[in-house]
């Protein structure tokens, strides 16, 4: 699993884990030790996380509460830039032949992606926002 976290002028670096993200596992490593300080080094920062189960764990409501938070539908996961990233990543993503080689790719193409492609779809958002009402919290053409 990869974990990163996207900026209008930067992003986080990317988290390479492999074992099972469990809720507690999230908060003391993802939460913690990167969110919030990327956070804390964005005025204005508005986080944003999707529903997934380690998100959504009793054990990690009280982190979001110290910083402002974008509430997310349950069933639209278009509305967050950062799954159009990881798509773009995807869609560039070379066959590897191995779990350490597919790593080192994820790395480079995450490092490589043009902070204008982040940009676009960060500005984006309103129009995403707006669609996103439209469907009533559903899915979207975005």
């Amino acid at each position: 699993m990869v974990w990163g976290a996207i900026a209008y002028d930067s992003r986080s670096t990317l988290i390479v884990m492999r074992r099972t993200l469990t809720g507690q596992h999230y908060v003391d490593v993802i939460l913690r030790l990167h969110v919030g300080p990327f956070l804390n080094g964005l005025q204005g920062a508005i986080f944003q996380q999707d529903n997934a189960r380690p998100h959504t764990k009793r054990v990690d409501q009280d982190f979001p509460r110290h910083f402002q938070t974008l509430s997310w539908p349950a069933g639209s996961p278009d509305l967050s830039p950062v799954e159009q990233v990881w798509d773009q990543l995807k869609r560039q993503m070379s066959s590897c032949h191995s779990v350490h080689d597919l790593e080192l790719a994820v790395q480079d193409l995450w490092a490589h992606l043009p902070q204008d492609n982040i940009r676009c779809l960060i500005n984006s958002m309103p129009d995403r926002v707006v669609a996103c009402i439209a469907a009533g919290g559903g899915p979207t053409n975005y």
